[in-house]
């Protein structure tokens, strides 16, 4: 959802309003459900949708807004700070309570269905090894830096040559991760496995996906407080060289989505 959030804030609401059927959808393609638990999934994900339109989508938009204003006046390593944890907290108050209304279905799950998750995963994986461990890394870099141009273009619009460069130097100063993420991929999935077979959704599956960074084997954990502080580093470095219509348009950008966080909050009512 937040990669998709970034190409305009039409996507925002055509998104959100269709991310029920959506959640879905992906639900049975991973747990093959039948029809009855079909239909009990539609409504615990209705439930979440719910809480989530009320609850979260208000926070959203305070912190879009609270974003812009440190924008428009300059970025501080503060600001990256409280943006990281900001975003961060969100996320796991949101994986606790979709996990606290989906974990009963999940401990009613059949060997066969959990089979066919496990299956799904390999899928999964799969898909993740030839998306990000093919090539050399010099490949890799470039496909980075790629990357991270396009995500920022989103933002503040076209990078300058010097711009540009200031984020080549990112990808290749940051630490090389899609290996370590693949192994880590790989234990949360055994980890969720085991807790499926346990039938300990409803004990433990709140906690579990809240706490997803906790486990990390320490050479991931250092690679990604690593690869955090280059990108603070960056941002800091592209804010001191933004031109003043870059920053303009990234502070409608945020304002955008601010006022259509609030918009969408204001049709659950």
């Amino acid at each position: 959802m937040l990669a998709l959030l970034v190409s305009g804030c039409s996507t925002v609401r055509l998104v959100y309003d269709n991310a029920d059927v959506y959640l879905g959808w992906r639900a049975n393609h991973y747990l093959n459900l039948d029809d009855a638990m079909s239909e009990e999934m539609d409504e615990r994900i209705a439930s979440f949708m719910a809480w989530h339109r009320a609850q979260a989508l208000p926070k959203y938009a305070q912190l879009a807004d609270d974003a812009r204003r440190r924008l428009e006046r300059g970025l501080q390593p503060a600001d990256l700070v409280w943006g990281y944890d900001s975003g961060v907290a969100q996320a796991r108050e949101g994986l606790r309570q979709a996990a606290e209304r989906i974990a009963p279905l999940l401990d009613r799950l059949s060997a066969q269905q959990i089979a066919h998750l496990e299956r799904r995963l390999g899928d999964d994986n799969r898909r993740f090894a030839r998306e990000n461990l093919r090539g050399s890394e010099r490949d890799r870099t470039r496909r980075r830096t790629e990357r991270n141009v396009e995500r920022l273009e989103d933002w503040v619009g076209r990078l300058s040559r010097a711009q540009v460069e200031r984020v080549a130097q990112y990808s290749q100063r940051a630490p090389a991760m899609d290996e370590l993420r693949e192994r880590d991929h790989k234990r949360l999935q055994a980890e969720l496995l085991a807790l499926l077979r346990a039938k300990e959704a409803q004990k433990r599956l709140p906690d579990f996906l809240a706490n997803f960074d906790r486990g990390r084997e320490p050479a991931y954990a250092a690679a990604v407080e690593a690869s955090r502080r280059e990108y603070v580093a960056l941002v800091l470095d592209l804010d001191r060289s933004l031109s003043r219509e870059q920053r303009a348009r990234a502070a409608r950008e945020l304002g955008r989505y601010a006022d259509e966080f609030r918009a969408l909050a204001r049709a659950a009512r």
